[in-house]
C-alpha cells in the first residue's frame, strides 16, 4: 500500500511553486526591463542619481548630499530591526504550533494544517526575512559606501573625463544601494502572501498574483513614475 508521507497536498505544491515563480519572475522581468531602458521606478530613478552625482560635484558644501544617504541609510536601518523583530516572533511560533493551529482551524474555509505543514509554512517565512534582512543590510553598507564617494569627489575643474567617470561609478553604487533595497521590500509584500497560506492554499494563490499585480503596476505604471519622467523627459527617454 502506497503512503503518501509528504505534508503538502496537491494544491500546496502548485501554489508554491506559483509562489516562486512569480517571485524569481517578476524580480527576472523588473530587471531586464531596466536594462533595456524600459521606463520604470528602477530605469527613471537611475537616471536621476546620475543628476544628483553630477550636481555633488559642483557643490562646495555637500551638507544636502550627506542628508540624502542618511535618509536612505535610515530607511534600510528601520527595515533591517524591523526584520530581526517578525524573525524573532517567527522562531516564538515554531513553540505554539499547536494552539496557533486550532486558532486557525477555526476560521471559515480554512484548510486543515497538520504540526509539520504549519512548521515548513514557518520555515518559509523565516528564509524569506532572512533574505530580507541580508538585502537590507547589505543596502545599509552600500549607503555607506556612497557617502565615502561624497567626501572623495573630485574637483569640478577636473579633467572631464575624471568627472564623467565618477558620475557613472557613484550613480551605479548609489543605484545597486537602491535596488538591494527594494528585494528586501519585495520580500516583504511575498511574505505578506505566504500568511494567507497558513488559512488555505487558495488563498495563496489568490494572494501572490495580487502581489504581482501590485508590484508591476506600482513600478511600471504609478503616478509616480509619470511624474518623473514628465519632470525629465529628456533624460529618460
Amino acid at each position: 500500500m502506497d503512503v503518501n508521507l509528504s505534508p503538502l497536498s496537491p494544491v500546496d505544491y502548485v501554489a508554491l511553486i506559483i509562489f516562486l515563480a512569480s517571485w524569481a519572475g517578476y524580480q527576472y522581468f523588473a530587471t531586464s526591463a531596466a536594462k533595456r531602458g524600459i521606463p520604470s521606478l528602477m530605469s527613471v530613478m537611475s537616471k536621476y542619481r546620475e543628476d544628483w552625482w553630477r550636481g555633488t560635484i559642483h557643490r562646495d558644501l555637500k551638507i544636502v548630499d550627506a542628508n540624502i544617504i542618511m535618509n536612505l541609510s535610515n530607511g534600510a536601518t528601520f527595515f533591517a530591526s524591523t526584520t530581526i523583530l517578525i524573525l524573532g516572533a517567527l522562531l516564538a511560533l515554531l513553540g505554539t504550533s499547536d494552539k496557533a493551529i486550532a486558532i486557525m482551524s477555526d476560521l471559515p474555509f480554512s484548510s486543515e494544517n497538520q504540526t509539520l505543514l504549519w512548521e515548513l509554512k514557518i520555515f518559509l517565512l523565516l528564509s524569506i526575512f532572512v533574505y530580507a534582512f541580508f538585502k537590507f543590510t547589505w543596502s545599509l553598507r552600500q549607503h555607506t559606501f556612497c557617502s565615502v564617494l561624497v567626501g572623495a569627489a573630485p574637483d569640478p575643474n577636473s579633467d572631464p573625463q575624471v568627472l564623467k567617470d565618477f558620475v557613472v561609478k557613484a550613480a551605479e553604487l548609489a543605484s545597486a544601494a537602491s535596488n538591494t533595497f527594494n528585494y528586501g521590500l519585495r520580500a516583504y509584500y511575498f511574505g505578506l502572501s505566504v500568511l494567507t497560506w497558513f488559512w488555505n492554499s487558495w488563498f495563496f494563490i489568490v494572494a501572490t498574483l495580487f502581489v504581482v499585480t501590485v508590484l508591476y503596476y506600482r513600478e511600471f505604471k504609478s503616478e509616480a513614475l509619470k511624474a518623473m519622467i514628465g519632470g525629465n523627459p529628456s533624460k529618460i527617454l
